[in-house]
């Protein structure tokens, strides 16, 4: 078996997010423990096909492909695997029907699916539109946009295994009469913050466009036209609210039900949460990732090429898991594994894609970075379908094979579909990957470390490449982190900055071309985001979508540089409305006694684990797009004073409600001395309501309230992206470096988030918005 070779932050982020734990919160497992659990566990389904299936062998083989990082399943395989939850899909699509029973029968299998682990992907195209009447009870409809609502809520409301919330997807047809209301639905960004939206274009909608002219809407309950809607008026809307936001996403759904492999089973009408994975209504998907960056090696003539070889093996190893997954899957709902072994769909990706490039000495935005990617996904789909067709020989096809597109094949498929590429974000960052197909967003960037200093960090292949040619100097590494590319930079040479680009030297059109060359050879979709720098026009966004459609994509999703200003996520200072003018004096007068305001429905936040001397106590501070409303505290272990912490915490909320500072509240907290504390060495806090200041003070700066200690010696101007020349503290900035004009921080760690894969996330503790 194969050592483990994890980098620290890798390391940081399976402690926090995927090893298990006991009762008490504490580590029972190691990283090497995490991957011989599932690898154990998903090598078991070989016995029901052969008793005498050597499990201890394949166990091996798949050990040693996670270990050495060559390829990784979905985020919930690698949870709950050999685990109690035993729920191991990433993906669901459940259906939404017109009736209020049906609808909320969707919310209660969506609130399972979520607290198992899975995201879910809905469409609202069957429901009526808001004003049609319902027969039954003499009223009228609320239409799709309030029943999303509900969703959302739902969602809010269930924590995933205790270890992430739920993410949806939420699609309506282009033809729907509620279409703009839906284009429009997250203009308020604080509204249905649980979903991602796309709109469902068809082929005629996207014809209309083209010829400038009208086309119908329909009432999905009977069928009948409703009225006709200039087509380019609901286009231009679409890119107008991309533009402002990344949201809707457009997918063409007329495609990916043409490349539906089992139409008997019904059709497809939405996606998983990131948009790469049309199913059926009740379907889930298994999907798996294999680390490009990897799979190079130096050729003959002492240039590095593609190890197909070794790639062609990885695949047929992943084939072999994914399919195992779907055997040892405990699946949520009795449909939902119904319909998966019906299809036994399963999504073999990539990651490191970028890497790759940058071994091969090839620029992501070249016709010859293009050729490449149809080439290696070429090479990936068909050998997945021949490893899916030789599993096929030994265990039988999938049953509804004979209902299926491969109905007349003299050998059919074991599965319906084998490839999708994923977003692969968490799992990237811990097999030290570029993620997906997307290129790098930054080369370089600043970690701050405990003994007061700040260490660039680049990516290793950019890093050695300098080494190798005697240009590595930390001066140069601190400008590359600064900026984040190397363009600009007229000391490096003109082969260096050609090949290492990133994702805003690429041009949106190099960013779709790509993103088609995958796409070719991918039985369902592509998840990537197309970045568009802060100046991008509408216009920019609108022949990038078109682009789009005309190379054969099934889905693209958008986002412009700093579009998202207001977002909740944004922790950014906001603009204060100017002073009143001054007034003459009056006597004094007594002042009314300030009222806390109602706790806000929907909240973001952080919390953060604190060593005292009654064992752990988790710290959580909340806040809403008004600042920091609310903390909760709460006792790892038994003992201690919980009682107290509670009242402490309770107090704190109602006067940060009621309008008191939090810089105030922090003053009065820190400091404050507990004996059962100050009597254990090494402690870094002296009692729960110190330790509740300095979460709070943390929360501050985390969302760039404060600046540095008053020990910093710099001013704001010293202050380099990311950490302060003199002291590397934040100073109101994210340790991992300057974060895009505009764009969220980690709301749990404060570092910037990155757009990818229609999604986000940050490439520091792993977190995300939709996984």
């Amino acid at each position: 078996m194969k050592n483990v070779q994890l980098n620290d932050n890798a390391v940081r982020v399976l402690e926090r997010r995927y090893l298990a734990r006991d009762e008490h919160g504490e580590l029972t497992e190691t990283p090497r423990g995490m991957f011989e659990r599932v690898a154990r566990t998903i090598a078991q389904p070989d016995l029901r096909y052969d008793p005498n299936a050597d499990v201890d062998a394949t166990a091996e083989e798949f050990f040693d492909a996670m270990a050495g990082l060559e390829f990784m399943p979905n985020s919930p395989t690698l949870m709950n695997a050999g685990r109690p939850l035993g729920q191991l899909s990433a993906c669901f699509v459940l259906p939404v029907e017109d009736s209020m029973e049906q609808i909320f029968d969707a919310v209660k299998y969506a609130a399972l699916i979520h607290k198992s682990g899975g995201g879910t992907g809905f469409a609202f195209s069957r429901l009526r539109p808001a004003g049609a009447a319902v027969r039954s009870t003499g009223g009228v409809a609320s239409g799709p946009i309030s029943f999303m609502k509900v969703f959302n809520a739902a969602t809010e409301a269930v924590k995933q295994g205790g270890t992430r919330r739920g993410a949806n997807m939420g699609m309506l047809r282009v033809d729907h009469p509620d279409i703009m209301d839906f284009i429009t639905c997250k203009q308020d960004l604080s509204e249905i913050t649980n979903f991602n939206i796309s709109v469902a274009l068809t082929e005629e909608f996207m014809r209309a466009v083209e010829e400038g002219r009208s086309y119908d809407l329909i009432d999905p309950h009977d069928g009948s036209v409703t009225r006709s809607q200039d087509a380019r008026e609901v286009f231009d809307k679409i890119v107008e609210m991309a533009w402002q936001s990344g949201e809707p996403g457009i997918v063409f759904i007329d495609r990916m039900n043409r490349d539906n492999p089992v139409p008997a089973l019904g059709s497809i009408e939405s996606t998983n949460p990131c948009g790469e994975q049309p199913l059926l209504p009740y379907e889930s998907c298994n999907l798996g990732s294999i680390n490009l960056s990897l799979m190079v090696r130096a050729g003959e003539d002492g240039r590095m090429e593609v190890d197909y070889e070794r790639l062609g093996r990885v695949v047929d190893t992943a084939v072999h898991f994914l399919d195992n997954v779907i055997e040892a899957n405990v699946y949520p709902l009795e449909q939902i594994r119904d319909m998966t072994l019906k299809s036994r769909k399963i999504g073999l990706g990539v990651m490191g894609w970028a890497d790759m490039l940058f071994e091969l000495g090839i620029s992501y935005a070249s016709d010859e970075g293009v050729k490449l990617a149809d080439e290696v996904m070429g090479f990936i789909h068909d050998r997945a379908w021949a490893a899916s067709r030789a599993l096929a020989a030994v265990r039988g096809p999938f049953p509804a094979w004979e209902q299926s597109v491969f109905a007349h094949d003299a050998q059919p498929p074991r599965n319906a579909t084998v490839t999708t590429i994923a977003p692969t974000g968490t799992i990237s960052i811990f097999a030290g990957a570029s993620s997906g197909v997307e290129p790098l967003f930054a080369l370089a960037f600043v970690r701050n470390v405990m003994d007061n200093d700040s260490l660039p960090e680049a990516n290793r292949i950019f890093e050695r490449e300098l080494r190798e040619r005697g240009l590595y100097t930390p001066a140069l590494m601190r400008a590359v982190a600064e900026h984040g590319t190397v363009q600009g930079m007229g000391q490096l040479p003109e082969d260096l900055r050609r090949v290492f680009v990133t994702a805003h030297d690429i041009s949106p059109e190099a960013h779709v071309r790509m993103q088609a060359a995958f796409q070719r050879h991918t039985d369902n979709a592509v998840s990537k985001t197309v970045n568009f720098t802060h100046d991008a026009t509408r216009d920019d966004v609108r022949e990038t979508y078109l682009l789009a459609w005309k190379l054969g994509l099934k889905g693209i999703t958008i986002y412009r540089d700093g579009s998202r200003d207001g977002q909740v996520l944004n922790v950014g200072k906001k603009d204060q409305p100017a002073p009143a003018a001054p007034v003459a004096p009056v006597a004094p007068a007594v002042q009314p006694a300030p009222a806390p305001r109602p706790r806000p429905d929907v909240t973001m936040g952080m919390t953060e684990k604190v060593r005292i001397g009654c064992g752990n106590l988790y710290v959580t501070v909340n806040y809403d797009e008004q600042g920091i409303c609310e903390v909760f505290t709460n006792l790892g272990r038994a003992g201690g004073c919980p009682s107290q912490s509670e009242a402490t915490s309770r107090l704190v909320s109602t006067a940060l409600r009621a309008g008191i500072s939090p810089e105030t509240l922090i003053e009065q907290l820190r400091g404050i001395r507990c004996h059962s504390t100050l009597r254990q060495k090494g402690l870094k806090v002296l009692s729960c309501p110190d330790a509740i200041g300095q979460v709070l003070e943390k929360a501050l700066r985390m969302r760039g309230s404060i600046a540095a200690p008053e020990s910093c010696a710099a001013s704001p101007e010293a202050c380099a992206p990311g950490s302060c020349a003199a002291c590397a503290l934040a100073c109101a900035r994210p340790e991992e470096g300057p974060a895009p004009q505009g764009d969220a921080l980690c709301p749990e760690c404060g570092s910037s988030m990155e757009h990818e894969g229609g999604c986000v996330i940050c490439r520091k503790c792993g977190y995300s918005r939709c996984s």
